[in-house]
């Protein structure tokens, strides 16, 4: 794990949301063990195979998640878009992190062509 990455969920002020980056964090790790981690345009992204595969982005009342190379997926946690290679939930406080869902999810991403 990137030592930057750690560091940027670390210093978010709401502890909430320290613990759903986290979860975040975990998932995308125990689905894509190979991933790797940087900060880029101010945030975590995840990379597999040289390709973008998720970014967690904090904002004031959320944490978004956001998988790439989502095409074909389809989960009611996904926020409604018309972009189809890209899903993103948003967390708010309170809403807990459906780990086993999410990690087929991500699994499904990272193995996508």
């Amino acid at each position: 794990m990137n030592p930057d990455v750690s560091a940027y969920f670390d210093k978010l002020n709401q502890a909430w949301q320290v613990d759903v980056c986290q979860q975040l964090r975990q998932v995308i790790h125990a689905a894509a063990p190979d991933v790797t981690e940087r900060l880029q345009y101010g945030k975590p992204h995840f990379l597999h195979n040289g390709s973008y595969l998720a970014v967690i982005g904090p904002a004031k009342g959320w944490v978004s998640f956001t998988l790439f190379k989502a095409a074909g997926l389809e989960n009611e946690l996904f926020e409604p878009s018309d972009v189809t290679d890209r899903k993103t939930i948003k967390y708010k406080p309170g809403q807990t992190v459906d780990t086993d869902a999410l990690s087929k999810l991500v699994a499904a991403a990272a193995t996508a062509p």
